[in-house]
């Protein structure tokens, strides 16, 4: 049997925006360290994404000791603090309602002119709790800012089994994943209800339904007809497309880029 490797880890700092890739991580309550601390909302405190504004990919998040740099082709990068004040405003990810801190106003007024949208950039506190869904998850578990659920899996063989179909081949960075495993068969993970890595347990608890997301071109973002197209021919069921799994950690602590899988159950 081949052996299953953790074949990469990312982060998303910024919820909508580029990965920044991890030779090891640290699993903490929310998901991976840092990972969608960070997210746009518009002049009504509601989430933004490159489901509307597609050009969110092309931001390019650098974490810093104090916080994170934001870099963009079309403007000077800009340094940004974690904020820590004691006024916490309300915004909405999906049906949630958050307790955040606001990033400030030069940080809305880098994201407004490139965006072409009034937004601001709040951050996710440490005190914040953001209950996972019930029907999926146990009491207790949380994420910060990612659309669901603290982790994403999709292995390599998956992204593969998709590539040759497709007459241009996509990276697996469309697809948003925290960890991907290689050396299983495609799809293998849909069967999968607990892996360890380390010393840590993940459970599977959902698959990942698809949004229009992974048919942006991360390098143009221009929508395009794939993958989107080729998946709804045979990853589609009760109308969504599934690609990936939802996963929640039942531990802290570190994990590495190739480090060997377990699969418990």
């Amino acid at each position: 049997m081949t052996k299953l490797i953790v074949s990469s880890l990312s982060i998303y700092p910024v919820k909508s925006c580029r990965e920044v890739l991890q030779k090891s991580s640290f699993v903490e309550n929310f998901g991976l360290q840092n990972d969608r601390r960070w997210m746009v909302v518009d002049e009504h405190g509601v989430m933004v994404t490159q489901r509307k504004i597609s050009k969110m990919c092309l931001i390019q998040p650098e974490l810093t000791t104090s916080g994170l740099i934001l870099n963009s082709s079309a403007m000077n990068p800009l340094a940004i603090d974690i904020p820590a004040h004691n006024k916490k405003c309300s915004v909405k990810v999906w049906a949630d309602q958050c307790q955040v801190f606001d990033a400030g106003d030069e940080a809305a007024t880098w994201l407004s002119h490139l965006l072409e949208k009034k937004c601001r950039l709040v951050y996710f506190p440490e005190d914040e709790i953001r209950q996972v869904d019930l029907t999926y998850a146990n009491k207790g578990d949380k994420t910060a800012f990612s659309d669901g659920f603290p982790f994403l899996i999709i292995s390599q063989g998956s992204l593969d089994d998709l590539n040759q179909r497709l007459s241009s081949p996509i990276t697996m960075n469309r697809f948003r994943p925290n960890i991907v495993i290689d050396g299983c068969e495609p799809f293998a993970e849909d069967e999968w209800k607990k892996i360890q890595i380390g010393d840590i347990t993940f459970r599977f608890v959902k698959p990942c339904s698809r949004c229009v997301i992974p048919s942006i071109n991360i390098d143009t973002a221009e929508r395009e007809e794939e993958p989107i197209k080729t998946l709804l021919s045979y990853r589609k069921r009760d109308n969504k497309i599934y690609f990936g799994q939802n996963v929640i950690a039942e531990a802290n602590g570190e994990i590495d880029v190739g480090m060997s899988i377990n699969i418990l159950e």
